[in-house]
Order: C-alpha cells, then sequence, then structure tokens
C-alpha cells in the first residue's frame, strides 16, 4: 500500500498528427484564467442545454489527435464518455504559453476548424486579450479581438478596447473581461 501522501498522476499528453506532445504544468496565471473562463460558462450554461469541461478532459477528433483543451462548451451530450469527449465540441478555448503558442495559432487552430468547432478562442493572459473566431462556411474568420485596457495603451487604444465577449451558442451570453481575467498577477 502506498502511504506517500503526495500524489503524482499520468503525465498529460496531447496527440497531434500522430505525434505525442508532452503538456507542461500551466503557469499560475494560466491556470487562473483558464478556471475563471470554465467557472463563468458553467454560472451561465446551469439552464441551459450545454456544459463546460475545464482542463484535463481528453477530446478524440481523429484517430491521430487526441487534445487536452483548456476549456470548452459541449452541447452534444451523446458524445461526452468517462475518457472524454468523443467528438467535436461546440466552443474551444486555448490559453497562451511559450511553450504551446505555434501549435494553438497553428496546428490546432486548423485542427478544430476542419473537426467542426464552432467557436474557438485564443486567450492571451499576459495582454488580457481574447481572440475569437467563427466557424463560417466550414473556415475560420475572426469575429473579433477583446481587450481589456491598460495603462501602457495610449486614450485611443483604450477607447478602441471591446471588453465584454459574447458566446455565440446563445444570444443571452457574453462574459465581461474582467471576470476571466481576474485575480492575475
Amino acid at each position: 500500500m502506498n502511504t506517500n501522501l503526495a500524489y503524482q498522476e499520468e503525465p498529460r499528453e496531447e496527440l497531434l498528427h500522430g505525434e505525442i506532445y508532452m503538456m507542461s504544468s500551466p503557469s499560475v496565471n494560466h491556470y487562473q484564467t483558464t478556471l475563471n473562463l470554465t467557472l463563468a460558462f458553467q454560472s451561465r450554461l446551469k439552464q441551459k442545454n450545454c456544459r463546460a469541461f475545464g482542463d484535463g478532459v481528453d477530446v478524440y477528433l481523429t484517430e491521430d489527435d487526441r487534445v487536452i483543451p483548456d476549456t470548452m462548451i459541449i452541447c452534444n451530450k451523446d458524445i461526452i464518455r468517462t475518457d472524454g469527449i468523443h467528438g467535436t465540441p461546440d466552443l474551444v478555448v486555448e490559453v497562451l504559453s511559450p511553450s504551446t503558442a505555434k501549435n494553438d495559432r497553428g496546428y490546432k487552430k486548423d485542427l478544430y476548424e476542419k473537426s467542426g468547432v464552432k467557436e474557438y478562442w485564443i486567450a492571451d493572459a499576459k495582454l488580457r486579450s481574447i481572440e475569437a473566431y467563427l466557424l463560417t462556411d466550414g473556415k475560420y474568420r475572426l469575429g473579433g479581438v477583446y481587450q481589456l485596457p491598460s495603462d501602457d495603451m495610449t486614450e485611443r487604444e483604450r477607447e478602441a478596447c471591446t471588453d465584454i465577449i459574447p458566446v455565440s451558442l446563445y444570444n443571452d451570453f457574453r462574459i465581461p473581461l474582467e471576470e476571466i481575467f481576474y485575480n492575475l498577477l
């Protein structure tokens, strides 16, 4: 019997185009952004037909692609199984980190597009911003860039910031960025 109180889970890994990619532990700001997003999604989906899932749930998209999004929304309950999601999420969010940014903006974005993910967000905790891509006729188009104003911006840049992000799944689904980027260092 193992009496060690320290618990080591299996290493986290994604399968991208048939290649294994090891995932490192997230930074505090990455973790906090992911948690805030998942909680915001959950609180707004209580009376809806969709569920929010946070980091750690495998998504099986193809035989060669198994990803672990930072957070996602699933409306088709038939694809939810005990070992993960077997099919296409409705919304996926990836929070950028130095080790994953290239894949998040490249291969994974293309994979989500080809798989039919209706909405894909790329969140940047450092810039306190989100790029929202919407699937239209099988291709992603940039639906908007949402950002909290910062002290290093000009007055004009601050005025141009849009700090409430809509979620396309429901007309009444909007989240203030202050809620998403709350409690960051």
